[in-house]
């Protein structure tokens, strides 16, 4: 009887686990210069997280509350801008929060940003447009705050705290005026009212 040679067996298993680890190596080198595509360095996470616009004007009221409050902002010289005039030269408001209609998230926010910083007064009020919370009174946070170049962090100017207690209301936040070179002028500040809201029609 003719004996089988172990060595003739073994070449086509041989050849498959070259093949097959191969294909492994290949696989692990792909990945490896993959990964440096796949976690983009810090500085650039950084640079897309900084906000636009120069004057960043923001307002917050309670979470989860049926509430639509409105940001009307007005630059030196340029239109009212708030939920039915939502752009301007100078501002733009990015979002008309609705309270919880048509909202995605519980979050009440709404900010608006300007394109430079214009010398000049500038306006901030809040307009109640509907209060379906049940609430009597509904407490907003008013922020203001510039960024004299794209490269700063915005630096906060102006803040408060205001409360609206009636459909229709508008109030206004902040009165105030900012040089040349984007910096708070003493004894500007103040929330003598002027109507936004009614001026745009």
């Amino acid at each position: 009887m003719d004996g089988i040679d172990p060595l003739e067996t073994d070449d086509g298993d041989t050849v498959f686990r070259d093949v097959i680890m191969l294909a492994l190596c290949g696989f692990v080198a792909i990945v490896l210069l993959l990964l440096p595509h796949l976690n983009p360095p810090t500085k650039a996470a950084e640079q897309e997280i900084q906000s636009p616009g120069n004057v960043l004007v923001e307002v917050y009221w309670p979470d989860q509350l049926n509430t639509d409050v409105d940001l009307w902002v007005q630059a030196p010289g340029d239109v009212p801008v708030g939920y039915s005039n939502m752009g301007g030269h100078i501002f733009n408001l990015l979002r008309d929060d609705l309270g919880t209609v048509q909202d995605a998230t519980e979050l009440n926010y709404e900010v608006s940003y300007s394109r430079g910083i214009p010398s000049g007064e500038y306006t901030v009020n809040l307009h109640l447009f509907r209060n379906n919370s049940g609430e009597t009174m509904i407490p907003v946070t008013v922020v203001v705050s510039v960024k004299r170049t794209q490269q700063d962090r915005a630096q906060q100017l102006l803040t408060t705290k205001v409360s609206l207690d009636r459909n229709g209301q508008e109030l206004t936040a902040f009165r105030f005026r900012l040089d040349g070179e984007g910096k708070l002028i003493r004894d500007s500040v103040h929330s003598l009212y002027k109507p936004l809201r009614s001026a745009n029609g």
